[in-house]
């Protein structure tokens, strides 16, 4: 890594102050995707749940449990010890992105992979679930503020603004100021598209 992003990840060169307002964990890595996006860096990704330190929890999100967590009060204490930090970095990361006037030129996504069964397992966990899956946006110059979309009573299907993880990356795409249907031919001619068929940008955001 050459240049200003080599010394982004030096979290050394921040003030005392500020890194303890960011905390551990997930907090150390927020600070350095900070640091990454002031260098200019265009699309930084951070993974929390698989334990990059000592002071988070092994497999947070992965919640179907088993014989060695064989009931949801194992579930619930994971998600005790998981969402303080989770809420302290986030709030910190949107402060400090605010106060340095970066709140508009920097988007925060907040999102898995797939959603959890509406059920509890036999386990006391949930499994994966791909009808309905929640994510949180702030920043980049979006419309924020609101809520998007109402899904059925047991959040497993959406019931309105039926969005897919292509209108996601459309919206993505809007933000970087790359055209969604933009596409490139391969060596024999034939079109590769960004994105599938009917992908769009989330309307209500921008």
């Amino acid at each position: 890594v050459l240049g200003n992003a080599k010394d982004a990840f030096d979290t050394t060169r921040e003030d005392a102050q500020t890194k303890a307002a960011y905390g551990p964990g997930l907090g150390e890595q927020l600070l350095s995707a900070r640091r990454l996006c002031e260098a200019g860096c265009g699309f930084v990704m951070l993974n929390y749940g698989w334990a990059p330190t000592p002071s988070e929890t092994p497999f947070a999100w992965d919640m179907h449990l088993g014989p060695s967590q064989p009931n949801a009060p194992a579930m619930k204490g994971q998600l005790e010890s998981i969402f303080p930090m989770f809420d302290h970095a986030i709030s910190a990361f949107l402060t400090d992105v605010e106060q340095r006037g970066l709140s508009e030129n920097i988007l925060l996504v907040v999102t898995g992979d797939f959603g959890r069964t509406p059920k509890i397992n036999a386990h006391g966990g949930r499994d994966h679930w791909p009808g309905l899956c929640t994510l949180a946006l702030a920043g980049g110059g979006l419309t924020h503020g609101q809520v998007i979309g109402t899904s059925s009573t047991k959040a497993e299907y959406p019931t309105s603004s039926a969005y897919e993880p292509k209108d996601l990356m459309a919206t993505l795409f809007h933000v970087l100021g790359i055209n969604p249907a933009m596409q490139a031919n391969d060596f024999n001619g034939r079109p590769n598209y960004l994105l599938p068929t009917g992908a769009k940008v989330i309307s209500e955001l921008v």
